[in-house]
């Protein structure tokens, strides 16, 4: 198939998911044409069929914010008339559903596409009043809808209301390139020390200050060092909490990283305290890589960690601790954990599984034509 995908290509779930979509796209034969306003950062050099579409902006005095729904729908009819396309895969609903919406006004009509919600777009974005009615329209007016996990999936209709179904269909993960590595248990090392990690965006909602201050109560208790790993708003704000509780120097922030899959293997635990978390990619990854994962009990977190993680009321950081500690503390049950983990993303979130879901929506969606 000829296939359009649109996402965004800061850090994020939906631009990781999408970009690396379009990679296994288009290693399993499809001529995939991805489109952005910028080169999303997991968009390898020389992958195969994958055609990179810039979305450029112009700005005028006129227009306090540029327009982009309106470039980012012109380009899309464009790149259709010229390669090709058959379908197009958005992937956030604002403004990428709308913009494919107008984009197939503007043409001859024959634009099909599949809209998918990751999270924000539904809880924050489209929640927010001045963008429910064309949430709610994009939604209405796409060829199918999925959304990452069952939780998503029921906020959406409870939001919206939307009588267009919306298919579950899972965030996957390169289990080939996310593998357990070398990993030495704690009792071997100098100190056993323990190494903790976070990843996110450092958005107010992941709340990275609470996983330091779970960090600083874990410290109390065991040998343990933190490795945060991303940027954001809240980077400055984390750090000055480590420092307030006494335990800046065993914080390490390393700031953005393209090759994740290296450093998630050399950890023990992945901790995460998000207000909200429809799928929580970076846990996923840590799974594959046979680190276990701590989070707070929120959104679609426990459809992806099943019984191979543990979970924590939200807000309380010293209860997040805890939890953690009942695995920092013993080798038997995290090398249990860690074994579960691993054999859940790939019984479960494997490439070859969800990217055939996703092929065989297309397929259907093409079919009604």
């Amino acid at each position: 198939m000829r296939i359009g995908i649109v996402c965004y290509p800061t850090v994020g779930g939906s631009g990781v998911v999408a970009t690396e979509m379009a990679q296994s796209l288009a290693n399993r034969g499809h001529d995939v044409h991805l489109l952005s306003y910028d080169r999303p950062g997991r968009l390898r050099s020389g992958a195969d069929n994958v055609r990179f579409h810039q979305v450029a902006v112009s700005a005028y005095p006129l227009f306090r914010y540029p327009p982009y729904d309106l470039a980012l729908a012109t380009r899309m009819l464009e790149v259709q008339e010229e390669a090709g396309i058959e379908i197009f895969h958005v992937h956030y609903a604002i403004p990428h559903a709308v913009s494919a919406f107008l984009a197939r006004s503007m043409g001859d009509g024959s634009l099909r596409f599949v809209t998918t919600l990751h999270g924000t777009d539904i809880t924050v974005v489209g929640s927010d009043s001045a963008y429910l009615r064309p949430t709610r329209f994009a939604l209405e007016q796409s060829n199918a809808v999925t959304a990452v996990s069952q939780y998503l999936a029921a906020a959406t209709h409870q939001a919206f209301g939307v009588r267009h179904p919306v298919e579950v269909v899972p965030n996957f993960v390169d289990t080939k390139r996310f593998c357990p590595g070398d990993r030495k248990p704690w009792a071997q090392r100098p100190g056993q020390e323990r190494l903790l990690v976070h990843a996110s965006n450092f958005r107010p909602v992941k709340r990275v200050a609470d996983v330091v201050r779970a960090f600083a109560a874990i410290l109390t208790n065991i040998p343990a060092r933190l490795l945060l790993v991303g940027d954001g708003p809240d980077r400055e704000h984390a750090l000055a909490v480590a420092t307030d509780l006494g335990c800046r120097e065993r914080v390490e922030h390393v700031g953005m990283q393209d090759d994740l899959e290296r450093t998630l293997p050399h950890t023990d635990l992945f901790l995460s305290a998000s207000e909200t978390e429809s799928f929580g990619l970076s846990m996923l990854e840590a799974m594959a890589c046979g680190v276990p994962c701590v989070s707070t009990a929120v959104g679609g977190v426990a459809e992806v960690l099943g019984d191979t993680g543990r979970l924590a009321p939200l807000g309380q950081p010293d209860a997040l601790a805890a939890v953690a500690l009942t695995i920092l503390r013993d080798a038997d049950l995290h090398a249990r954990l860690a074994v579960a983990a691993r054999q859940r993303a790939l019984e479960r979130f494997g490439v070859d599984r969800i990217v055939g879901q996703y092929e065989a929506i297309y397929a259907r969606v093409l079919a009604r034509r």
